[in-house]
């Protein structure tokens, strides 16, 4: 039976997560991290009798659980799963935020501990498979950009799902035309620019998760798109990663590395 720890279990995502494994036969809910639950809103929340309630890192103790699902803040999730490496617990990461560098030295503290996890810009089929597509697709329509559409309380932009769809492009992505004389009479109008993509960022009510891949050349175009409609569309890929995590010796990027 393993051993479960959800940090962020009050959130959306985290309730989602929550109601996955305790729904699952071979794991088991044995605490939560949530810096604002009070013990009288356990009910609410999902969360039973023994399930342990903790407000900060270091009431954490070792060895309380095997896997650490972490649905938190882009501001808070680098030190989470350091802390999670640190302590022994299998790093299950579906919060967006991190940099190149964070991600990269997390990846070595778990090489280092033989420790495996996973970090997954996006738990959905449909947007792994978007991301696939599109890096198959940049090899022949160098010219993209990148439109992510998300609710309106999401907290970083862009997206991490389009952050990574960039640079999985940019690995592959041939000569590409640019406008030298491009200018912007107001600024940002263009996006974000990952080594010369655009990414443009839409944050509306009503909007789950959404993105669009758009690739432009001689007399043609081709758009390629996924829409979540809701976040329960996020569990089968939180479960799979739940269920495999433990079979790693070290943090991966990607849910398609362990499908």
């Amino acid at each position: 039976m393993k051993k479960v720890l959800i940090a962020g279990a009050t959130g959306a995502m985290g309730q989602k997560a929550v109601g996955l494994v305790n729904g699952m036969e071979d794991a088991e809910l044995v605490a939560v991290l949530a810096p604002h639950l009070e013990e009288d809103q356990r009910s609410q929340f999902n969360l039973g009798p023994d399930v342990q309630i903790y407000k900060q890192l270091d009431e954490i103790p070792a060895g309380v659980a095997d896997i650490w699902v972490d649905f938190t803040l882009p501001a808070v999730v680098y030190q989470n799963v350091r802390f999670a490496i640190e302590h022994g617990f299998s790093p299950v990461v579906g919060t967006t935020g991190l940099t190149d560098d964070q991600e990269a030295e997390l990846i070595e503290m778990s090489k280092q501990a033989q420790l495996g996890g996973l970090i997954a810009p996006n738990f959905g089929m449909s947007a792994v498979l978007l991301m696939k597509f599109a890096k198959e697709a940049a090899k022949y329509f160098p010219d993209v950009e990148v439109i992510e559409m998300h609710h309106a309380d999401k907290k970083d932009a862009p997206s991490g799902t389009a952050l990574s769809t960039a640079k999985l492009i940019d690995e592959v992505r041939p000569a590409h035309q640019s406008n030298p004389d491009e200018t912007e009479s107001l600024e940002g109008s263009r996006g974000g620019d990952y080594h010369g993509i655009k990414i443009h960022a839409v944050r509306l009510p009503g909007y789950i998760a959404h993105e669009q891949v758009l690739f432009g050349g001689a007399g043609e175009a081709l758009t390629i798109r996924q829409d979540s409609f809701d976040r329960q569309s996020f569990m089968s890929g939180v479960k799979v990663a739940i269920e495999k995590v433990q079979d790693l010796d070290q943090l991966v990027v990607g849910l398609e590395n362990i499908l």
